[in-house]
């Protein structure tokens, strides 16, 4: 899916709806239908120290969601559940490289499932040791705060790594998205985007709001403004 090109980066806004309201998952999809992505993660109390949904809850969303569904896998053993998101409506699969066996057969398991492929990367953890999985994925997802939980103080020693990640995909000459989560805000969004992210998960910065569509329009101005093309 990654192809040769030097068009300019677009924001792109993928609300999480782990700071909307669980008991309308249906409407609080709705809130978010000016939003390019709906942010879905998926938890299993092993990798990440807390519970959220999984497969059916992902297929009943994906059939109602007015936007494409994001999925952020924080589970163990994604090599052999990862595909099946794809299946289940997911638009968009992301995996963690500290949970994947074998990330180059998990991310391709994804594509031929009809998905975008990406990979995703704890604060801890470096990027340069898994910078050969760009020629096998669509979007590298750095994470701004430690997976588990919502509502974390954004970790700017991270846009650091954006920035590397970023060079390197631009060595490629290819469209892979640069993905942050955690923390983003009216605050932060431009230090991202100033990094070299272009797709900006937030949760509380669009579901806290009292206008979500405003929020997820000045989010992606904000965004615009400050990408570093």
């Amino acid at each position: 899916m990654s192809s040769t090109s030097s068009s300019p980066l677009t924001p792109r806004i993928s609300p999480s709806i782990l700071a909307s309201d669980f008991a309308h998952l249906a409407s609080e999809l709705e809130r978010i239908e000016s939003a390019d992505w709906a942010h879905v993660d998926v938890m299993d109390n092993h990798f990440v120290p807390n519970l959220t949904l999984g497969l059916p809850v992902v297929e009943s969303l994906a059939r109602v969601s007015p936007v494409p569904l994001d999925c952020h896998l924080m589970i163990e053993d994604p090599d052999r559940w990862a595909a099946d998101y794809a299946e289940a409506g997911a638009g968009s699969v992301t995996f963690h490289v500290e949970a994947a066996t074998d990330p180059v057969a998990t991310a391709r398991s994804i594509r031929a499932a009809g998905a975008r492929a990406a990979v995703a990367i704890k604060p801890d953890t470096p990027f340069q040791p898994y910078e050969e999985l760009l020629d096998e994925v669509d979007m590298v997802l750095v994470m701004t705060v430690e997976p588990g939980f919502g509502g974390q103080s954004f970790m700017d020693d991270q846009l650091a790594k954006v920035s590397a990640v970023r060079e390197a995909v631009r060595r490629r000459g290819s469209e892979i998205w640069v993905q942050v989560d955690g923390g983003v805000s009216a605050e932060t969004i431009g230090r991202c985007a100033e990094a070299g992210a272009d797709v900006f998960v937030a949760g509380s910065a669009v579901y806290g709001a009292d206008d979500v569509p405003a929020a997820i329009a000045d989010l992606r101005d904000r965004a615009r403004r400050h990408l570093c093309g």
